[in-house]
């Protein structure tokens, strides 16, 4: 095998997969994209429960906000309304799945879990996949009727 390193194979090897490379955390990394195509890849591409609790949580909000508009940026699902930007997304971790709720200060009961920017709180969903879907929703609909984020 004149001519070829150890690198170049495993750099070929890594094009021709099918499957996505996980990042830290084992957060899928998928190309940047917007519909509902790169969305369903980055939720296929979760691994093992989070998979799952992804499927749940897209069906949630799709079922919650009418004319919802979806991409994947930044290694992360984020769904919104055209015109008015971003309200949400969901990026994957070792141990939880994490929704952020851009304006999440702004909803009630605000979700758990603060941030470093004013405005933005966040849901954590662990292996044991329990979550109030009700609750869920209806932070979703709050969330859809916030001005959104410009990304």
């Amino acid at each position: 095998m004149a001519g070829k390193t150890p690198e170049r194979s495993k750099a070929a090897k890594k094009q021709t997969s099918a499957e996505p490379v996980l990042l830290s955390g084992g957060n899928p990394q998928i190309a940047k994209g917007y519909g509902d195509a790169p969305v369903q890849a980055y939720i296929a591409a979760m691994p093992g429960w989070k998979s799952e609790v992804g499927r749940r949580l897209d069906a949630t909000i799709v079922r919650t906000v009418p004319g919802l508009h979806k991409a994947v940026k930044w290694n992360s699902p984020l769904y919104g309304i055209e015109g008015q930007g971003w309200f949400l997304g969901i990026h994957v971790f070792a141990k939880y799945v994490k929704v952020a709720f851009f304006r999440g200060a702004s909803l009630r009961p605000v979700p758990p879990v603060g941030s470093k920017q004013k405005d933005v709180r966040y849901f954590h969903i662990h292996e044991d996949g329990r979550f109030d879907e009700a609750q869920f929703a209806d932070w979703v609909k709050q969330a859809s009727q916030l001005p959104g984020e410009k990304m």
